[in-house]
């Protein structure tokens, strides 16, 4: 009988320490509801893919570098990701078209505020970045490098339905609605 207390017991302790931790990593996933921003990207999309002159090169999809990231990973891995898309693909994108330039600055912003965010759970050490996550966000910026920059940008830009998409499926149910 004892026994039997004390393995529940063991049991339980262990379901209530892995729900913390993973209540820890909700924290530090996507607080926003992700579905505007795919609404915005949908209204440039086919404006800013008929720009892309190389049709069977792809920087996000290659190897399946995003699909084989582990539940662990997501989180530095978006986070790596949105930096790649605020740091690099924004700034190199060259747009001439008000209205498209003005979609692309608020799927910008949202960026922004998503990558602050996870910044902050990587400063309170709830965001670890593991060597799978590390190698993958590497593939993505040497795939970005093997074009040309503005190539490379609308590339990038024309395939934010594959990062969108990604990031929806892997923050399910941490999104606000």
């Amino acid at each position: 009988m004892k026994a039997q207390r004390v393995s529940l017991w063991l049991v339980a302790a262990m379901v209530f320490l892995w729900s913390v931790r993973a209540r820890g990593l909700r924290r530090c996933l996507i607080s926003m509801d992700i579905h505007p921003v795919e609404e915005t990207f949908q209204e440039i999309k086919k404006t800013i893919q008929a720009k892309d002159t190389f049709q069977n090169v792809t920087i996000l999809s290659t190897s399946e570098t995003l699909h084989s990231i582990k539940p662990s990973d997501v989180c530095c891995m978006t986070k790596n990701l949105l930096a790649f898309y605020v740091d690099r693909v924004f700034k190199d994108h060259q747009e001439l078209n008000p209205q498209i330039l003005r979609k692309i600055s608020s799927i910008a912003n949202s960026f922004l505020y998503m990558h602050k965010a996870l910044q902050r759970c990587q400063a309170q050490r709830q965001c670890h970045c593991r060597e799978a996550a590390i190698n993958a966000t590497r593939i993505i910026h040497d795939n970005y490098d093997q074009l040309e920059v503005r190539s490379a940008a609308i590339k990038s830009l024309g395939e934010l339905d594959i990062l969108l998409a990604w990031i929806d499926k892997n923050h399910q149910g941490t999104l606000a609605a």
